[in-house]
């Protein structure tokens, strides 16, 4: 993670008070005091909100080994589908865990078989591709069956990926079982943990050999050196003109193009020269409605581009300007939203568009994308090369609003004028105020704000809206979290 530096010249690393430096921390905390919060739960949300994406543990094996049952024991309740049968799970399924105070996600996975058609290759799938996104792996073998053909196809599967692996011998319910466990060693991952999913027998040696390999934060995949060339992902539903904005900006034919939708397959890396800059622009696949329906290359191609996204700084989202805005366009932009990049939104084929389309265009934005109306626009044609110009200096918008910093002391001063202006509505006889807040960590922008009672949903667009007019949050999503105060002399347990 980058070092930050600090007003007075100082190193400070982010990781240790989100972005607060070491004078701001103290006073902060000081104030936090002042206003009756307990210490442990301020730093709490502060370490929550700094910490950025929290490190991924994908849960991985074949059909029916119990990974999902290990994956409720793991978070610590009955969430993840569990029946005595294989293939209830198929789509990757998050959840957010704790061990000896360590949070990290756990991803919950289908059934891994090989050489399958239909919708068990779209299962395996998936879990391959949570194996690429995942940090370590937790992999899950029936200590009863013992290794399967099967099984010893996830292990090569798993050397290929070259990611941490905790190897969970399942089903093991008593002491006569573990010898069951040790025939395991045979699959070459070392030490097979014996576990018993359904009644959390092992489980808790298990995540402490899962801790022990999962860093304490995922690493950042993208901005690999200092000065290095910022990434940005073209992402689009298919045929709205990626490969043609990306030739276009390059200057020559670097990637296929055809009217055919879905020529790219693979995200296309390319280094290009804009403005005095060199960026490295990202193609990729277009993203279909319905992807868990696909098959085959289309499948595997969604899965890229959603990785795509996840390693680059900004997304330039394309928009066909000639057609209504779709259901799948939102999607997309959700996607990136939740991703936290930095976003721009180019409505390419604009040179198509007469004067009647043009003004329903403008009113479909203003209805259907008013959720980002932050983001940065600009009006292209990938064929012509119009407006191109404009692109270089709405990626660096959004890349400033998306790595802005603001210190303690101004935001509370702008916090404590919004609500003195504008104080939060009356609910069941009581009004609940932002006392305090801080920006604790970037990229994108996460703020920690502490009340003395419930935040409404509507309150707290209304303090983002602000939050963009006065700092000029431009072009990224802002992460806000609110703390509430207990009563005072409330102890925790």
């Amino acid at each position: 993670m980058n070092d930050q530096i600090q007003p007075d010249g100082s190193a400070e690393h982010e990781y240790e008070h989100g972005a607060l430096g070491d004078a701001e921390y103290a006073e902060f905390m000081e104030l936090a005091a002042e206003e009756g919060f307990d210490i442990e739960d301020v730093e709490g949300a502060i370490e929550a909100a700094g910490h950025g994406p929290l490190p991924v543990l994908a849960v991985v094996g074949r059909p029916n080994v119990g990974k999902s049952t290990l994956v409720n024991r793991i978070i610590g309740r009955r969430e993840a589908v569990v029946e005595d049968k294989p293939g209830v799970t198929r789509d990757r399924v998050t959840y957010e865990a704790e061990w000896a105070g360590r949070r990290f996600k756990v991803v919950d996975t289908g059934g891994w078989e090989q050489d399958v058609l239909g919708i068990d290759a779209s299962v395996a799938a998936q879990a391959e591709y949570a194996i690429e996104a995942a940090d370590a792996v937790v992999f899950v073998v029936d200590a009863k069956v013992g290794a399967t053909d099967t099984d010893e196809a996830v292990v090569r599967l798993l050397r290929k990926a070259g990611k941490p692996v905790v190897l969970a011998a399942n089903k093991v319910d008593g002491p006569s079982g573990e010898a069951d466990a040790a025939y395991l060693w045979s699959l070459g991952l070392g030490e097979p943990h014996p576990v018993s999913a359904l009644h959390g027998r092992g489980t808790g040696d298990m995540l402490d050999a899962v801790l022990e390999v999962l860093p304490d934060a995922p690493e950042q995949s993208f901005g690999t050196a200092v000065g290095g060339p910022r990434r940005i992902a073209l992402i689009g539903r298919p045929n709205v003109g990626k490969s043609s904005l990306l030739n276009k900006v390059a200057g020559e034919e670097r990637v296929v193009v055809n009217e055919l939708a879905g020529t790219t397959r693979d995200p296309v890396d390319e280094l290009i020269e804009l403005g005095g800059v060199t960026w490295k622009f990202v193609d990729t696949a277009g993203i279909r409605k319905r992807v868990h329906l696909q098959q085959g290359a289309d499948y595997y191609a969604s899965l890229r581009t959603a990785a795509a996204v996840e390693k680059a700084e900004v997304a330039v989202i394309l928009i066909d300007a000639s057609e209504n805005i779709s259901v799948q366009d939102q999607r997309i932009i959700t996607m990136a939203v939740e991703a936290g990049r930095a976003m721009v939104i180019a409505y390419n084929k604009w040179d198509t568009l007469d004067e009647e389309r043009r003004y329903y265009l403008e009113r479909e934005i203003e209805t259907e994308l008013a959720q980002v109306a932050w983001a940065p626009r600009v009006n292209v044609s990938a064929r012509t090369g119009r407006h191109m110009e404009k692109l270089v200096p709405a990626i660096e918008t959004a890349l400033a609003g998306w790595e802005t910093r603001v210190p303690t002391g101004r935001l509370n001063a702008f916090l404590g004028e919004l609500v003195s202006a504008h104080p939060h509505p009356v609910r069941g006889g009581k009004q609940p105020r932002i006392l305090f807040g801080t920006q604790a960590g970037t990229k994108p922008p996460r703020f920690v704000l502490f009340a003395s009672g419930f935040i409404e949903a509507g309150y707290r667009r209304f303090i983002e809206r602000r939050l963009r007019e006065e700092f000029s949050f431009e072009g990224t999503p802002i992460h806000i979290s609110v703390r509430v105060r207990e009563k005072r002399g409330a102890k925790k347990k």
